[in-house]
């Protein structure tokens, strides 16, 4: 059994076991200053993505068609940012103040036809209970016995489409069937969530027909699908890329240790510049899982703090490039606590 120090303040140290070691414990040897709130940083960053959306848009109007690919990833990108200000909202830490969190939320999750309260809750959720086998609802690995029980169809759909170069549909799957149905939610909720799906519902009932009659049916393709479908990439990429590795573990739920689920089973990964500015540093990912009380502004100074006191936890590091999706989706197929992670291939070479 290894000893670890926890760090308190950086005055004074205490010597736990891994087995005596509390999430509480990570949270508490963080920097204070972590947790602190900058009202300026705050709407820097909710200005700044509504500057980098208006650039799109502009860019959008003027690109000649061969740049429009260009223009629609940068778009999409700097819509993406648009949601990690609504991730803040959703975890209270964009504001104090409770209704401004809402309100806020709200206001730039409607243009992605994202219900705040819907997806507050459910990741909330996943927060609590990340990698828990059969438990965590925001990322589930596919067991062996589900594969084989999901039919001719299912597996189908398992090998050509959700478990390979589609990955990033998933986003969208999971948005079209997780946030709109109050009914999945407890009755105490159930009224946050009518509110969330129709504001929704009416931003897209005036916004969409507004553009439709004003730019035609490909000036809703050009300037808000093909970009939200952009958006979805990096949401699903984002979330795959956190949460899977050949060697990440999803544990049942009388073995599950919330140490080691929020500091080795998610993976911080390296993305170029300009994505990491436009997205607010959501790709610095393990301190958030840590405590979702620390602010996107302060991801990377709580990231440095855990290298520098609990590295030895830490899951390695990867750096985003085509190859390193493609080594993913080439091998994490389907799950078995005993041996993690495999692939297809090997799955069947194994019967």
């Amino acid at each position: 059994m290894t000893t670890s120090a926890v760090n308190k303040n950086n005055s004074q140290s205490i010597k736990l076991t891994d087995s005596e070691l509390k999430l509480t414990d990570i949270v508490k040897s963080l920097p204070a200053e972590c947790f602190v709130q900058d009202g300026r940083k705050a709407w820097f960053s909710a200005i700044s993505s509504v500057l980098a959306v208006i650039l799109g848009g502009v860019f959008l109007a003027i690109a000649p068609w061969y740049l429009l690919p260009l223009a629609w990833i940068y778009t999409g990108t700097a819509a993406t940012g648009f949601f990690v200000i609504g991730h803040d909202c959703a975890h209270r830490s964009f504001a104090k103040r409770t209704w401004v969190n809402d309100f806020v939320g709200h206001l730039f999750m409607m243009p992605l036809i994202y219900p705040f309260h819907g997806w507050r809750i459910k990741h909330n959720y996943h927060h609590t209970h990340t990698n828990k086998l059969k438990v965590d609802n925001a990322w589930q690995p596919i067991g062996t016995d589900v594969y084989e029980e999901s039919g001719i169809l299912g597996k189908w759909a398992f090998k050509r489409f959700l478990y390979n170069r589609l990955w990033w549909i998933g986003s969208i799957v999971h948005w079209a069937m997780h946030h709109f149905n109050w009914s999945q939610f407890r009755k105490q909720d159930q009224r946050d969530i009518k509110l969330s799906v129709a504001v929704v519902v009416l931003f897209a009932a005036v916004c969409f027909p507004t553009l439709i009659a004003t730019t035609g049916i490909w000036g809703f393709v050009k300037f808000w699908l093909l970009p939200w479908m952009v958006y979805h990439f990096w949401m699903s990429t984002f979330t795959y890329i956190h949460h899977t590795a050949p060697d990440i573990q999803f544990v049942p739920a009388d073995k599950w240790n919330a140490v080691k689920a929020q500091l080795s089973g998610t993976v911080h990964c390296n993305y170029p510049g300009w994505v990491e500015f436009l997205c607010h540093d959501i790709n610095v990912h393990v301190p958030h899982h840590v405590s979702t009380a620390i602010p996107s502004y302060n991801l990377r100074l709580a990231y440095k703090s855990l290298q520098e006191n609990w590295g030895s936890y830490l899951h390695d590091e990867c750096t985003f490039s085509i190859s390193l999706l493609k080594y993913i989706t080439d091998r994490c197929h389907l799950y078995t606590p005993e041996n993690e992670y495999i692939s297809f291939k090997d799955y069947y070479a194994q019967q």
